[in-house]
């Protein structure tokens, strides 16, 4: 039995990201978008386009038209934002709903949308999760994006 190995590098060099960044929950967002630029210059990133919109609601469709643009289009792009749970089901059906559309335009599009939104319980879990003691979620998202579009471009040449 022959079996081939491929394994994927964790260096950004020559790579393009978009980052989708919600506005809500900001003091949480900022914090993640800290850390994932942070981790993009780490893994020698030469560059990204950030783009704020309103709400994790409103990240898909940005996220899709970041990776269709024809003119300086990206290899992938990573979704930053917070959704709190509250005392009504808002917020299952929300992060469920968004998450589910991201992985359709990945899958359709054939390009990596790395998963930075946090579906925390409360604010000091989410701040947790932003780098206080969990990590920087956003930077661990920048590493699974880099990473899938290293293996993406393996895998095609």
């Amino acid at each position: 039995m022959e079996v081939e190995i491929k394994r994927c590098g964790l260096s950004a060099k020559g790579m393009r990201l978009g980052v989708v960044v919600s506005r809500w929950n900001e003091l949480v967002t900022k914090q993640l978008l800290e850390g994932a630029l942070d981790e993009l210059e780490r893994l020698d990133g030469d560059a990204a386009e950030v783009v704020w919109v309103p709400g994790t609601w409103e990240a898909p469709v940005v996220a899709k038209a970041l990776i269709e643009r024809v003119a300086s289009p990206v290899d992938g792009v990573v979704v930053l934002g917070c959704i709190m749970q509250g005392q009504t089901p808002h917020a299952g059906l929300l992060g469920s709903d968004v998450s589910g559309a991201l992985m359709s335009i990945q899958v359709a599009c054939g390009k990596p949308i790395g998963w930075g939104v946090l579906t925390p319980q409360d604010l000091d879990q989410a701040l947790d999760r932003a780098g206080v003691k969990h990590g920087n979620k956003g930077r661990e998202a920048v590493k699974a994006t880099v990473e899938a579009v290293a293996c993406l471009k393996s895998v095609r040449a």
